[in-house]
């Protein structure tokens, strides 16, 4: 008898896993043949521009919100401080009098350049932008939250980086930076052996092109996973099938 309940137990047993199978078959299957569905309506003009749009939205966004005073300085997470080579530097001069203030022109002088050559960032990315292909687009629509921003990183900082520096330059120049920076070192020189004339411009660029690709990133995967931040149609056609 108890082998016959067993029996039993394990046929209905049996039928449940399978049916749960099947259903579960069936779930996966609807579930790819509406991914296929609603891919299908987009073309690849589609995706182009909408990734095109994502990027140039994303940009202006993010370049906007860093060129506004203190979008550099007050964010922590890009705020320009001195090179790691004059962290010494830095707590040497602070220990005299009136470093500490020396200091903190030069670092609030290097932020201000960064926030006032933002401003002239978007039309250099803009341009850039115009280059994606449909392969690209593709790529980045399938890749990770910042993928967008990425390629855009690699397939521009060269030039970027060579039409910037003079944006730089004399956004540095605007805000006396360079002449912060002159008397930061000219004062420690005097003290020490170890001379340090960094390139100020370089440096500065780089950690404001940094910023603002890390702004872009975060603006970009806003588009991605907040339906609100889609303002326009083509924007909701891309990212709302992905």
């Amino acid at each position: 008898m108890k082998k016959i309940i067993i029996a039993i137990i394990l046929f209905y047993s049996i039928q449940a896993a399978q049916a749960q199978g099947i259903k579960d078959f069936i779930k996966k299957a609807v579930s790819k043949d509406t991914t296929i569905k609603r891919n299908i309506g987009l073309s690849n003009t589609d995706i182009i521009s909408g990734l095109k749009e994502a990027l140039v939205i994303g940009t202006q966004r993010g370049t906007e919100k860093l060129s506004i005073v203190d979008g550099f300085f007050k964010d922590a997470a890009i705020k320009v401080l001195l090179p790691e080579e004059a962290k010494k530097v830095e707590a040497n001069l602070r220990k005299i009098p009136g470093g500490t203030k020396m200091v903190d022109n030069a670092i609030l002088s290097m932020n201000r350049a960064a926030e006032d050559a933002a401003k002239s960032a978007t039309p250099i990315f803009i341009n850039a932008i115009k280059n994606i292909n449909f392969n690209d687009a593709m790529g980045i629509l399938k890749g990770g939250d910042s993928s967008a921003t990425k390629y855009l990183r690699n397939a521009t900082l060269s030039a970027l980086t060579e039409a910037f520096r003079p944006i730089i330059e004399n956004s540095l120049a605007k805000v006396n930076a360079t002449q912060h920076w002159n008397t930061l070192f000219t004062t420690y020189n005097k003290f020490s052996f170890n001379k340090i004339n960094p390139d100020l411009s370089g440096y500065v660029t780089e950690k404001a092109l940094s910023g603002i690709f890390y702004q872009v990133a975060l603006e970009e995967q806003k588009i991605r996973k907040d339906p609100f931040a889609r303002s326009t149609d083509i924007l909701k056609k891309v990212f709302g099938n992905k």
